[in-house]
């Protein structure tokens, strides 16, 4: 395993952070437990998870499985995304940020998270009370840093200006959905966080699955596939017929050197000096371990040409493709 710097912050995290979306529900409670003890073997220190991930059941599974070893990992979870019926059970209230993040620990058995990030960047948010929140668990002790997950490089901005002007300490890190297939945050949340010293951390740096080769074009998926589940958020997104193609292209490319796909994509994504580690989500162990080798994976010019040919920087596999889930703004509709 391979360490890097948070940014400019002096916390070192593995280049593999292990992302537990799947604990809880998709993923049985002993295979997840031989996930956990196979990453801390394999050194990964840095570990994901999210209030909402399986209404709460992957903290909870989680806070079982590092009870004893706390002190090895470094600890991300989330907040900010609808968690409850109630109307101030999502988003960034202050009043909320305090319940839920109590709710969180509790959920995790621990007294302290090492990054809370702040979910997603709702529009129209008032982003000074969630720092001056966020500031106040740093200060009680309850998180140790905070971080930004889905946020436009505007934003970021906007969030490191109010820190300033607060006296809250910076994020540390920043999740942005980054891969191959998908270089939009080229264009201003890389550069953005380079400038202020934040750390990198995408996720789902194989496409949610789509760089595995899996998937073949013009074949529907097979069912026991993310996609062949009827899995809304891949289907919205990297499950388009030019995403397979190129795919499948890299696929050809990998068997030519006998590479894996998957560690050729996660691969790409660490190859970027602004990238502090990339999250691996597996469901299975054997998901996990198909990814490993890409710490050592080692890219050279004509891997940079060969995947800029086929995706230009700065843009998505698909010309004028958006993610619906994140839409712009910056041309209201008169009213």
């Amino acid at each position: 395993m391979q360490y890097r710097r948070l940014g400019s912050s002096n916390l070192k995290v593995s280049t593999l952070c292990l992302g537990t979306m799947m604990f809880g529900q998709q993923t049985a409670d002993d295979e997840a437990a031989r996930i956990v003890a196979s990453a801390k073997d394999h050194g990964i220190n840095f570990i994901d998870t999210a209030d909402v991930y399986n209404e709460g059941a992957s903290e909870t599974l989680l806070g079982k499985l590092l009870a004893g070893q706390r002190d090895h990992w470094v600890l991300a979870s989330k907040l900010g995304n609808k968690a409850g019926q109630g109307i101030n059970q999502a988003h960034y209230s202050r009043s909320w940020i305090m319940r839920q993040t109590d709710a969180m620990l509790a959920r995790l058995g621990t007294d302290y998270l090492d990054i809370l990030y702040l979910h997603r960047d709702f529009h129209g948010e008032n982003l000074e009370e969630a720092v001056r929140a966020v500031g106040d668990l740093i200060r009680a002790g309850k998180i140790r840093s905070f971080g930004l997950s889905n946020f436009r490089g505007w934003r970021i901005a906007e969030i490191m200006r109010i820190c300033g002007a607060t006296g809250v300490a910076q994020p540390v890190v920043c999740q942005p959905y980054y891969n191959l297939l998908n270089r939009g945050p080229e264009v201003d949340i890389l550069p953005a966080c380079g400038h202020y010293g934040i750390g990198v951390v995408p996720y789902s740096p194989l496409a949610r699955g789509v760089l595995t080769g899996k998937y073949s074009p013009g074949q529907p998926p097979a069912q026991d596939t993310r996609a062949g589940s009827g899995d809304k958020r891949i289907l919205e997104t990297e499950f388009r017929e030019e995403s397979l193609l190129i795919a499948q292209k890299i696929k050809a490319r990998c068997e030519g050197k006998g590479w894996v796909p998957g560690q050729f994509a996660a691969a790409w994504v660490l190859a970027n000096p602004l990238v502090s580690s990339v999250i691996a989500g597996p469901r299975l162990l054997s998901h996990l371990e198909d990814v490993y080798g890409a710490v050592n994976l080692v890219l050279d010019a004509e891997d940079e040409a060969f995947v800029n040919a086929l995706v230009i920087p700065g843009h998505a596999s698909t010309h004028g493709y958006n993610d619906p889930s994140y839409p712009f703004y910056g041309r209201p509709v008169p009213g």
